[in-house]
């Protein structure tokens, strides 16, 4: 493990073969360090990484992590992944070599992170599934032992059941701050009538839209990175749907296109970005008194909406693009409160029909016998 000093520099370098987990052996150049005991530490962790070694610290695993998922998530779920992991993993055990970590290492983070922030349930969970992840995909693809993770109680909940929504009341109060046919009440009325995320909205242009059958058509979805306007598939497969419009609905954006003179089919209908669509939900919410939420909770509202006036879960997974049933019981599933008096109410009713069958044979036959 050779170290080099440069006579002009006075820096050290590292130059050394390595041979990395594929089996190609490979050349590393890496200059400036400031020590020679800098340069070879740098060359030790850098094989260990490169060869996918366990006894390689965290930090550098969650590069080979990423490394392995581009092409599998998304450009901007991986920053996302990203920046939880570098904030709440990395410096609690980003220097503990992977084979290292114990279970009792894993409790110590979780009550670190609920101890110092005051994070809701279904974050703390969402933290806890990204350590999980890193483990498992250790294990599977790197052949580390037992996950210290298995051993655990998991932190926070998926489903903890705080959903902020606002009823038709709350956002009939909203809407109408607005002046007149502007563009930003075809925004919301699109967010709240159809449920759609609000990159999806985003993303839309006319002939996302079919006026004559009344669908709206979600292929695409919108984000602003680094300065650029991004447009890339939705959050999932099951996300690309078609979604049924209401008349009062088509009628607000048909008025609005007719607004749009000789506007390209092909680009986007609201030139804006997502926070200037929370400002904008921001100032007319206090402007119309109403709860301050998120703009991703319009999205819950029109689900309450949809519950309220007893849609059924089947429906609003198709018209949400859930995967499964699951994610949207599990998500709104305690919106259904009645639905336990209905069958409490039912079987009172069925028992009392069958008493009085029973009564009425029992007249009957006496009857009879007279």
């Amino acid at each position: 493990m050779p170290a080099y000093k440069d006579t002009e520099s006075g820096k050290w370098y590292s130059s050394f073969y390595y041979t990395d987990w594929t089996g190609e052996r490979k050349r590393k150049l890496k200059r400036g360090f400031d020590t020679k005991k800098e340069a070879l530490a740098y060359e030790a962790e850098y094989i260990r990484k490169a060869s996918a070694d366990m006894d390689m610290k965290m930090s550098s695993f969650i590069d080979v992590y990423f490394n392995d998922k581009v092409g599998d998530l998304k450009e901007r779920t991986i920053k996302n992944k990203r920046y939880m992991i570098d904030v709440h993993i990395i410096p609690y055990l980003g220097d503990k070599p992977m084979n290292e970590v114990k279970p009792s290492d894993i409790i110590a983070w979780q009550n670190t992170i609920r101890d110092s922030h005051s994070y809701s349930q279904s974050y703390l969970r969402m933290l806890q599934n990204q350590m999980t992840a890193l483990f498992n995909h250790a294990q599977k693809i790197y052949g580390l032992g037992n996950s210290p993770c298995k051993s655990v109680k998991k932190m926070g909940k998926s489903d903890d059941r705080s959903l902020v929504f606002w009823i038709e009341e709350e956002y009939d109060k909203f809407i109408k701050t607005f002046n007149k046919d502007c563009r930003q009440i075809v925004m919301f009325e699109i967010l709240f009538w159809t449920g759609c995320r609000v990159g999806e909205m985003l993303a839309l242009n006319i002939d996302d839209f079919d006026m004559v059958a009344k669908k709206l058509h979600i292929t695409k979805t919108y984000y602003r990175a680094d300065k650029k306007d991004i447009i890339t598939t939705p959050k999932t497969v099951n996300s690309v749907r078609t979604i049924e419009l209401p008349d009062f609905l088509v009628d607000e954006v048909k008025a609005y296109f007719d607004r749009l003179y000789q506007y390209p089919r092909d680009a986007r209908l609201f030139p804006i970005t997502e926070k200037a669509v929370e400002k904008c939900m921001d100032y007319h919410a206090k402007k119309a008194e109403v709860k301050k939420i998120r703009v991703h909770d319009l999205r819950h509202s029109h689900v309450a909406y949809l519950i309220h006036h007893d849609v059924q879960p089947l429906i609003i997974k198709e018209r949400l693009g859930h995967k499964d049933i699951k994610v949207t019981l599990n998500t709104y599933g305690h919106l259904y409160p009645s639905e336990q008096r209905k069958v409490a109410g039912l079987l009172d009713q069925l028992r009392g029909d069958k008493e009085e069958n029973m009564n009425n044979e029992i007249g009957k036959e006496k009857k009879d016998g007279e």
